[in-house]
């Protein structure tokens, strides 16, 4: 083809799964066709209701205007309450700062600090984002795995034999999205003595979940379980989970004055400042009332029981239990190999999910996109009555292999 060229750093560069899936699911579903999504990790619950009224008496008070790249006062101060209250780690305000979604963190920090040919170890499985982002900037993804005989934690040996003189980054996100998987304090202590022997290594905390563990199980915070590395550790976070503020697009993230300063720098040349309502509806949201968040647990953990459950009683699954998100993660290794009424043969986990979503017309995402496969990752963030629907379907999916 001629005429202009694109940039090499998007050549090969997919779209995230989950967002194909979705965009899959809405096209059949434009075609009349009953369809469940679980492809997707968005709450059904509504966003607090103090939080819009913020973000409307702010509009009202004209707060409408160009924003500080890096946040508004009232909502960085908020930010800081948020990290001592919850995580037992203090930031002064140039070591914080507001992003467009949790997303625009990752980008911030990895444009700062990547060049080309360094690593960045991801655990798998991962959110698809991470290695995407890191190789925009000639990052190098590096894929220590977690296993499902360990509940999908990090075990320090397995990120050690990852490490390598090439590592920038180390990415954390428990819990865990595609998996649900927490890592224990002990874990979180044995990864922080593997990166004191790495002492130019960055890590990416990203905690995002922090509030959504189930059972007897407890978050600890990496900065506050290593504070001797705080000087290297981004501690991200954001509004969409905790708080059902997705479409807000509010993320953000306390770290070393240095970093956060040259991840100022990147917004300021990309998006410049948040929108100013949604600082506003924030701010009242990390201060509000935390009542909605014990509601999303509670809920969130009986859609968890159902799910495990269910996919426990069907032939040839298997499905660690979560211990937090809102996510599912079933092997169908035992389905493979076998051939779909439609005459499909099931070779990968990519080749079960688009034939589950075409024949039975349930959307999920393929375990490969998220690195460790055969899987799928389902969402619980949808009602129960879907959820056993989606179950049954999936049980009767199943049943016609042959």
């Amino acid at each position: 083809m001629t005429g202009p060229t694109l940039a090499h750093r998007l050549d090969g560069l997919p779209a995230p799964a989950t967002i194909e899936m979705s965009r899959q699911a809405r096209a059949l579903k434009a075609q009349g066709h009953d369809i469940i999504s679980l492809a997707l990790g968005e709450p059904d619950f509504a966003t607090p209701e103090d939080a819009v009224e913020a973000a409307h008496q702010a509009a009202l008070r004209g707060e409408t205007k160009y924003p500080p790249v890096d946040g508004t006062p009232a909502l960085k101060a908020a930010i800081a309450r948020k990290f001592e209250r919850d995580n037992g780690l203090t930031f002064a305000p140039d070591e914080l700062m507001v992003s467009n979604g949790g997303k625009q963190v990752i980008f911030n920090a990895f444009m700062a600090t990547i060049d080309p040919g360094d690593e960045v170890a991801v655990p798998a499985p991962y959110w698809v984002s991470y290695p995407l982002i890191a190789r925009m900037f000639g990052g190098v993804p590096i894929h220590p795995v977690c296993d499902e005989a360990d509940g999908f934690s990090l075990r320090p040996e397995r990120l050690a034999a990852a490490m390598t003189p090439r590592t920038k980054w180390v990415v954390l996100n428990f819990p865990n999205n595609p998996t649900g998987g927490l890592c224990s304090e002990s874990d979180l202590r044995g990864i922080a003595e593997v990166l004191r022997k790495w002492p130019d290594v960055w890590v990416l905390s990203d905690e995002i979940y922090e509030h959504l563990v189930f059972d007897e199980h407890h978050f600890s915070s990496f900065a506050a379980i290593a504070p001797d590395l705080r000087d290297r550790i981004v501690t991200m976070n954001g509004m969409a989970k905790a708080y059902a503020m997705t479409g807000w697009r509010v993320g953000f993230a306390g770290g070393p004055k240095r970093l956060i300063a040259a991840m100022r720098s990147v917004q300021s040349n990309a998006t410049s400042g948040i929108c100013t309502v949604a600082q506003a509806a924030a701010a009242a949201a990390l201060d509000g009332p935390q009542d909605m968040i014990r509601d999303m647990v509670t809920t969130y953990e009986r859609r968890r029981n159902l799910m495990v459950q269910a996919l426990r009683d069907i032939p040839g699954l298997t499905c660690a239990v979560p211990a937090g998100a809102f996510y599912v993660y079933p092997g169908v290794a035992g389905c493979l190999g076998k051939t779909t009424p439609a005459g499909r043969k099931l070779v990968t986990d990519t080749d079960f999910a688009m034939a589950f979503l075409e024949e039975a017309y349930v959307a999920t995402v393929p375990g490969s996109a998220f690195g460790l496969a055969p899987y799928l990752r389902l969402s619980c963030a949808t009602s129960d009555t879907l959820l056993i629907e989606a179950c049954q379907r999936l049980r009767r999916f199943v049943a016609t292999l042959v």
